[in-house]
């Protein structure tokens, strides 16, 4: 299964800006290890926001893998607002037009 992930991070007041960043450092350290891996992963530019596509063979996979990031064991889960939407490879849906358009 296929997932497009889109994570806004939101520095609160009260953590101090080398709190903040410590987290998010500590983070890109997973994060650079997917990439390692082949996951396309990018920082918006100009945003905290990350956003990257991820392979994984189920929901549930999924779900294991984001609570076992950096920011979520560690409780800061709650500075992330996370978007997932479930995608398919772009030559399977051509496949999936052939059919529907009769060819």
């Amino acid at each position: 299964m296929h997932f497009f992930i889109r994570v806004k991070v939101t520095k609160p007041r009260e953590l101090s800006n080398n709190e903040f960043f410590g987290v998010w450092q500590r983070e890109s350290i997973a994060g650079r290890e997917l990439a390692s891996q082949g996951v396309p992963i990018y920082k918006v530019a100009g945003k905290y926001e990350i956003v990257f596509f991820i392979e994984v063979g189920s929901e549930a996979e999924l779900d294991e893998a984001i609570h076992n990031l950096p920011i979520w064991k560690e409780g800061y889960q709650d500075l992330t607002e996370m978007e997932v939407e479930a995608v398919h490879p772009y030559a399977e849906w051509g496949a999936q037009l052939d059919v529907l358009a009769g060819v």
